[in-house]
């Protein structure tokens, strides 16, 4: 931590410094890439201030006019992707096309979420004797919200996006790790013409603490969070005597199952990409992958090749398709998985360690792209979240096994199935206990469909038609005439 003046907190609408600021590492060689103001808790209620005395004004601008807004900033997303996708690769690490390709992402959500603010209507229900009734929606309040470094762009404009969309102010809070391209992306939306104190952002590298300040401050009516489900049920307890909206999109620990009947090109491929895009490191990321007994060499032979093809290196080198871990923790715990898999009878296809580069300056966090067969379910890498480069592939014989063998996790967010028997994958569908799906599809992700997942993976929705329903309260309205 140092006493660098560095201006990153937005606070009624201007750009202010905190006495203190903290570092910002690029993964792939550990050095210090910038500094980020580390806000304290008496800048977060400064930004709830000003987005609490702001609320009413944007709540009654009229959706067109908020949408100008929205359309404007992903307009100029557009226009800076290549430089916001280079920063975006040095403070994540991730390859340059996949940080322009979450990018393009998030002007389409913006988009999107500018045509759902025109659409959060309610309804008139028929007469009774009385006279007929009313269902309104109305923006919630003050809102905000807590996102990962994992997407750090796509992540934050979602939740942004819909949140103004319906008429609530926002307070951010980006990932300490990842507080460049947030305040980068915060920046562009600001330059729109944003009234002053609807959009806020705090950079800090002790969250806890400023989310505790949040927390207990009633004029905050909505939290929304992804990152770790530990984090997450942990929101949940601290709410204490003040009950609010909380929308959280936690961990995951998503199955693949491919069908006898599969095209193994293209499920090699999905599966393949599903598992290694972000080196891992995404809550959606195949961790288990289930293979007919019927396929399985055939499956794996392919997998293999695909696998050991992936180049390693730091996001802006060409060819790169996977890059670092975010920190050593990250790293360990791929480590301690492979380990304990390996114990106890599964097999290395591909990698199983760290990776070595050679270059001095990739001092970061690195590890192999690694196949592990053979895997039982009493593994750690079977029942744990995985959140790195290595994917677990066991086999099954018949549909009822492998629902249950997909089904036995405390998670519930994405799954994919790869096969052409469309009856057979719907009766999957309906039995599986996830709230997206691939089917032979491995990018599930897209603005028009609503993201989020069952049991210890989350509530509510992101995205889709749905999305806007989680910024808004519902009022009833009996009229009598």
């Amino acid at each position: 931590m140092s006493d660098t003046t560095v201006a990153t907190l937005l606070i009624e609408g201007r750009w202010v410094a905190a006495p203190s600021s903290f570092d910002v590492v690029d993964p792939a060689s550990l050095e210090v890439i910038g500094q980020a103001s580390d806000a304290t808790a008496e800048h977060a209620r400064a930004a709830l201030d000003a987005a609490s005395a702001a609320f009413r004004g944007w709540a009654g601008t009229d959706p067109e006019t908020r949408g100008t807004y929205l359309r404007a900033g992903a307009n100029a997303i557009r226009a800076r992707r290549d430089d916001l996708a280079r920063l975006l690769s040095k403070e994540n690490g991730k390859p340059l096309a996949e940080a322009a390709g979450e990018l393009a992402g998030a002007a389409r959500m913006l988009d999107w979420a500018a045509e759902e603010g025109r659409r959060a209507d309610g309804r008139v229900t028929p007469a009774n004797a009385a006279g007929p009734g009313l269902v309104l929606r109305s923006p919630v309040g003050p809102v905000l919200a807590i996102t990962p470094w994992n997407f750090p762009a796509s992540m934050l404009i979602r939740k942004v996006g819909l949140a103004l969309a319906a008429g609530c102010t926002v307070v951010a809070k980006p990932a300490e790790q990842t507080p460049l391209i947030a305040t980068a992306l915060l920046g562009i939306l600001q330059e729109t013409g944003l009234p002053a104190g609807v959009l806020g952002s705090l950079t800090t590298s002790r969250p806890a603490e400023l989310v505790d300040a949040l927390l207990t401050d009633r004029r905050l009516r909505k939290v929304s969070f992804t990152g770790s489900t530990e984090v997450g049920l942990g929101l949940l307890r601290r709410t204490g005597s003040v009950l609010r909206r909380t929308s959280l999109e936690m961990g995951g620990h998503s199955p693949a199952i491919v069908l006898e009947d599969a095209d193994l090109e293209a499920a090699a491929s999905g599966v393949v990409t599903a598992k290694f895009f972000n080196a891992g490191q995404s809550c959606t990321a195949v961790n288990r992958l289930y293979v007919h007994e019927g396929i399985r060499e055939d499956l794996l032979a392919l997998i293999e090749k695909k696998t050991s093809a992936l180049r390693l290196g730091r996001g802006d080198a060409e060819g790169v398709a996977v890059g670092p871990l975010i920190d050593e923790a990250g790293i360990a715990k791929v480590e301690r998985q492979v380990a304990d898999a390996v114990e106890q009878g599964a097999r290395v296809l591909v990698g199983g360690n760290r990776w070595e580069p050679g270059d001095p300056a990739l001092r970061g966090h690195f590890f192999q792209p690694t196949v592990l067969v053979d895997v039982t379910p009493g593994m750690l890498i079977a029942h744990e979240e995985t959140f790195g480069p290595a994917l677990a592939v066991s086999t099954f014989t018949d549909d009822e096994e492998v629902v249950e063998l997909a089904n036995a996790t405390e998670y519930g967010l994405a799954a994919y199935v790869f096969g052409s028997d469309l009856r057979r994958i719907w009766r999957l569908l309906d039995r599986l206990d996830f709230g997206v799906f691939g089917v032979n599809d491995p990018a599930p992700v897209r603005p028009e469909l609503p993201f989020g997942g069952q049991k210890n993976s989350g509530q509510e929705r992101e995205g889709g038609s749905e999305g806007i329903d989680a910024y808004t309260e519902t009022k009833a309205v009996a009229l009598r005439f």
